[in-house]
C-alpha cells in the first residue's frame, strides 16, 4: 500500500504539489480554532467567537466556486496566489485590529474566507496532466489526497495549540497564515500549475452546476458533511459525562485514525466497475457504521466504535472526487471540485447546528442519531438519481485537462477523445 503512494510521490512535481496545497490550506483547515482562540484571549464572548468562525465558514463557502470559476478561465497563478495574500491580508487585519470594533472584525473574517484560494480543487485539476493521464493512477492520487486530508486535519489543530503555547493567538494567525502563503506560491510557481489550461467550455451562467450528475452527488455529500459536523458536537456531549476533554480528542482521533486507514487500503488497489455504482456502496457502508454510535458505550469501546464511523469516509470521498470530475461540464473541473467544498462544508455547518438541540432535547444519543439520518438521506439522494448519476460521466483521460504540459500527454487525451 505504502510502495503505491510512494511511486506516486516518485513521480516529478507530485510531491511538491500536493505538499504545497496541504501547507497552503493550512489556514483554512486551522481558522475556526484559530478565530476562536483570538476572539477569547481578546476578551471576547463564545457567541461572538463563534459567530465569528461561522462567518469566515459561509463566507468560505461563497468564495470557494466563485475562486474555481475563476481558476477554469484564467489560469491557476493569476488566481490562487492573489487570492490568498487577499486571505492572509484578512486575517493579518483580524489578529492587528482585534475583536474591539465587532463590524472591523466580522470584515476581516469575511475577506479571510471568501478569498481563500481553491487550492484543493486546484490540485485535483492538475494530477491527469502530473500523472500523464493514466487512469488509474489518477485514482490512486485522488485516495492519497483523501487520507492527506486527514492528516492535516488532524495536525492543523495541533499546530494552533503549539503556535499559541509559543506566541500568542494573534501570533498563530499571523504564522499560519504566512506559512499558507507560502504553501500557495510553491503551488503556483510549479510548472504544472503554470502551464495548465482548462479545457474550453461553454458559456453558461450556471457553470459546473448545469451537470445532473453533480448535482446529484452535491446533494448526497452535503449530507454527508452534516453526518461529519453533527458527530463533532454529539462527541463533546458524550465527552462531558464520559470523562471530558481528553476522551473527546480520542474520539476526533480515531474518527480521523479509521478515515487513514481507510483511505489507505482504497488507494492500494485499482477497483473495477463504475465508480456511481462503487460510490453507492461506500455511502452506504458508512451510513451503517454511524449506527453503533447510538449505542454510546463506555469510552474505551466508544473510541473503537468513533474509528469504525471513520473507515469509509476517506474511501468515499476519493471515490466522490473522481464521479466529480467524470460529471464536471468540460472546462469547469475546478469549479466542480470547490462546489463539492461548499456543500460539504455546509452540510458540516447545519450538522454542527442540528446536533446541538437534538443532544438537548433527547441526550448523547439523539445527537449521533442526526448522524445516522444524515447518512441515510446521503445514501438516499444516490439512489433516487442513479439515473442522473449513470449518464454523463467521462473517462478521466477524456476529462483530464492537458494543455500545456510537454510530455505528451495532451496528445494521449486528445486520441482518447477521438476513441470516444
Amino acid at each position: 500500500m505504502a510502495a503505491g503512494y510512494a511511486e506516486l510521490l516518485r513521480t516529478r512535481h507530485a510531491a511538491r504539489l500536493l505538499a504545497g496545497t496541504l501547507v497552503g490550506r493550512l489556514p483554512n483547515a486551522t481558522a475556526p480554532i484559530a478565530i476562536v482562540l483570538f476572539t477569547r484571549a481578546e476578551g471576547g464572548s463564545y457567541s461572538l467567537a463563534g459567530a465569528l468562525a461561522a462567518v469566515y465558514g459561509l463566507a468560505n463557502a461563497v468564495g470557494q466556486p466563485l475562486l474555481g470559476r475563476a481558476v477554469d478561465l484564467f489560469g491557476q497563478p493569476r488566481v490562487q496566489l492573489p487570492a490568498a495574500l487577499l486571505s492572509a491580508l484578512g486575517m493579518v487585519w483580524l489578529a492587528l485590529a482585534g475583536t474591539g470594533s465587532a463590524l472591523a472584525a466580522y470584515g476581516a473574517v469575511v475577506v479571510g474566507g471568501l478569498f481563500t484560494p481553491p487550492l484543493e480543487g486546484g490540485l485535483r485539476a492538475l494530477w491527469p496532466s502530473v500523472l500523464g493521464g493514466r487512469e488509474e493512477k489518477v485514482h490512486a492520487a485522488y485516495a492519497m489526497d483523501a487520507v492527506a486530508q486527514e492528516i492535516m486535519f488532524t495536525v492543523g489543530p495541533l499546530l494552533v495549540t503549539l503556535f499559541v503555547a509559543v506566541w500568542s493567538p494573534a501570533g498563530a494567525l499571523l504564522a499560519l497564515n504566512a506559512i499558507g502563503v507560502l504553501g500557495a506560491l510553491s503551488v503556483v510557481a510549479s510548472e504544472p500549475s503554470r502551464t495548465w489550461r482548462s479545457e474550453p467550455r461553454e458559456a453558461h451562467w450556471l457553470g459546473a452546476l448545469r451537470s445532473r450528475g453533480l448535482l446529484a452527488l452535491l446533494g448526497a455529500f452535503f449530507f454527508v458533511g452534516m453526518a461529519l459536523g453533527s458527530i463533532t458536537v454529539a462527541g463533546v456531549a458524550y465527552a462531558d459525562g464520559n470523562g471530558g476533554q481528553a476522551v473527546y480528542g480520542w474520539l476526533m482521533a480515531a474518527l480521523g485514525l479509521g478515515a487513514l486507514i481507510g483511505g489507505v487500503f482504497y488507494g492500494a488497489r485499482q477497483w473495477a466497475g463504475a465508480p456511481e455504482r462503487r460510490l453507492r456502496l461506500l455511502v452506504a457502508l458508512l451510513a451503517v457504521c454511524y449506527l453503533p454510535l447510538l449505542l454510546t458505550p463506555g469510552p474505551v469501546a466508544m473510541t473503537a466504535l468513533a474509528a469504525l464511523s471513520g473507515v469509509f469516509l476517506a474511501p468515499a470521498l476519493a471515490c466522490a472526487f473522481i464521479v466529480v470530475d467524470r460529471h464536471a461540464p468540460t472546462g469547469t473541473v475546478t469549479e466542480a471540485f470547490s462546489w463539492l467544498v461548499t456543500f460539504f462544508g455546509v452540510g458540516a455547518a447545519i450538522g454542527t447546528a442540528a446536533a446541538g438541540p437534538a443532544v438537548e432535547l433527547g441526550g448523547t444519543a439523539w445527537g449521533f442519531g442526526v448522524a445516522c439520518a444524515a447518512g441515510g438521506a446521503a445514501l438516499l439522494v444516490l439512489m433516487v438519481t442513479q439515473g442522473a448519476l449513470s449518464t454523463g460521466g467521462r473517462s478521466r483521460a477524456v476529462a483530464g485537462s492537458s494543455q500545456g504540459v510537454p510530455d505528451g500527454s495532451g496528445e494521449v487525451a486528445a486520441q482518447a477523445r477521438s476513441a470516444q
